[in-house]
């Protein structure tokens, strides 16, 4: 809840829902409509975008805030994209229409109960329309960072999570196709109130650009890497 109203709890004011995007054209119209849907318009959205293709232009039109950068990964726009707004409550997705946003109210619910972070478990459904690859590694991601960590996490690697925004501005993250598993695990390592909500994951539209093969290899390193800084360095 939000103290400098006197406890009153958070809405769709006090929101921003942040991304990093790449060549999204495809589906960034639709995800930022579903996005004004659920929150009668209200949330405030920002996108990181480094694209070539219509992405930046589609977003304005839709009334997104767009901060341009040149191609630097995954990591170096969503860093850039959660520590942007001054909204109370940051809200990550995906632009490729993976991620539910009629889930917002569920995890603003959460935030308002008093935790830190809410991460999106697309796991605990099956996350079908996941590649049997991918889902076998973030399986495997989980399992790791959780015997690292010495507590049970479900889905290290979600894009769809809800934050405090000081907690954000508390921690320095320094990865970069590993952000997403470093903004679970640095917040559970460091006794945040962290909770994971179920969600459904869909079939993205458009085309992937993260190889599964080298992008596994060096989430998995960055796993590696802040579990050990957070436990033992």
């Amino acid at each position: 809840m939000d103290e400098s109203t006197g406890g009153a709890p958070y809405t769709f004011d006090d929101v921003a829902v942040v991304m990093g995007t790449y060549n999204e054209e495809a589906a960034v119209g639709t995800v930022l409509d579903d996005v004004a849907d659920v929150t009668d318009d209200r949330a405030e959205v920002v996108l990181v975008d480094s694209s070539s293709d219509r992405t930046p232009e589609i977003a304005r039109e839709k009334g997104a805030t767009v901060i341009e950068q040149p191609p630097r990964g995954y990591g170096e726009a969503v860093r850039e994209a959660v520590l942007a707004p001054d909204r109370p409550v940051v809200v990550t997705t995906d632009c490729d229409d993976t991620y539910p946003m009629e889930a917002l109210p569920t995890f603003l619910d959460r935030i308002n109960e008093g935790y830190d972070v809410v991460s999106g478990d697309r796991l605990y459904h099956g996350a079908d329309a996941m590649p049997s690859f991918n889902r076998l590694g973030n399986v495997g991601f989980a399992l790791v960072s959780s015997l690292l960590l010495g507590e049970r996490v479900h889905d290290v690697t979600t894009g769809m999570r809800a934050y405090r925004r000081e907690m954000l501005h508390d921690i320095t993250w320094t990865e970069n196709t590993g952000l997403s598993a470093e903004l679970l695990l640095r917040p559970v390592a460091r006794g945040y109130d962290v909770v994971e909500e179920p969600i459904e994951y869909r079939e993205r539209a458009g085309e992937t650009t993260l190889d599964p093969v080298d992008g596994g290899v060096a989430i998995g390193k960055s796993i590696l890497s802040v579990c050990w800084e957070e436990r033992f360095a």
